[in-house]
């Protein structure tokens, strides 16, 4: 098993792909240097710190309490990189922390609850990441559509209004529009699963040495669970984005930021 451990040599060669990766946004001009940079650096300096926390977590005769605290400082934090990243809509963070905590709760019990995988420090954690960090983006670009979608075609929505219809029945299209867009990458991901993409937790696992079937089914399970708290996540959230811009007597707020 040693020899399929990427050591620090074998990481900083990898990190060539991505100096091609900046010179491509360099010299098209894209203004993605810094964030790209960024984003390594951040990365590193995250994934240390999870290395690290990771220690103790696995261990088998530490208490599951600090897994389960650490699958609500995920759920925390997502809501919160959620809320930043739509700060334009009203009460984000609280609508963003029902629905990762609506997925967390059903796909956890799911997956533990169904005996899909023996709950051990060693898989709640990661699974509850994959689980909510795919939410997660979901939220975010369903929320995202809806407001813009919202703000865009304000006046078609206003001219059902006056109408009659109801803000909901008046967006419906648009916000039919924007789930779409919100879930189809996940559904595409999902479709193209063993032709195309080879995810991570089935290349990992048969890396290890586990028998190709079983890390098949292994991460079909996860894949499936993912998908649906994708579509969770994503109708939680950009229908109470609508919601939320939407006052008590049917009529729709004006945003900061329309793009």
């Amino acid at each position: 098993m040693s020899e399929q451990v990427v050591g620090w040599s074998s990481l900083i060669v990898s990190l060539v792909f991505v100096l091609i990766a900046l010179a491509v946004t360099a010299g098209e001009h894209l203004g993605l240097t810094k964030p790209i940079l960024v984003a390594l650096v951040r990365s590193l300096a995250q994934m240390a710190l999870v290395g690290f926390v990771l220690v103790p977590i696995v261990n088998p005769q530490t208490p599951m309490i600090w897994s389960w605290l650490w699958v609500l400082v995920i759920v925390v934090f997502a809501a919160v990189t959620t809320a930043r990243r739509t700060r334009e809509i009203p009460g984000m963070f609280s609508l963003a922390l029902l629905a990762l905590g609506a997925v967390g709760f059903v796909g956890l019990a799911i997956v533990f609850g169904l005996g899909v995988f023996e709950l051990q420090g060693r898989t709640l954690v990661p699974v509850a990441g994959m689980l909510i960090g795919n939410s997660m983006n979901s939220a975010v670009v369903a929320s995202n559509r809806v407001s813009e979608s919202v703000a865009n075609q304000r006046s078609e929505i206003e001219a059902g209004l006056a109408l009659g219809m109801t803000v909901k029945l008046a967006s419906r299209r648009f916000i039919r529009s924007s789930l779409r867009t919100a879930i189809s990458p996940q559904v595409e991901q999902t479709a193209a699963l063993g032709i195309i993409v080879l995810p991570g937790t089935m290349t990992g696992l048969i890396l290890a040495g586990v028998e190709p079937f079983a890390a098949v089914r292994t991460q079909l399970a996860l894949m499936y669970v993912i998908l649906a708290g994708v579509v969770i996540a994503a109708s939680i959230t950009g229908l109470g984005t609508l919601a939320k811009l939407t006052t008590r007597d049917n009529r729709i707020l004006k945003l900061s930021r329309t793009n």
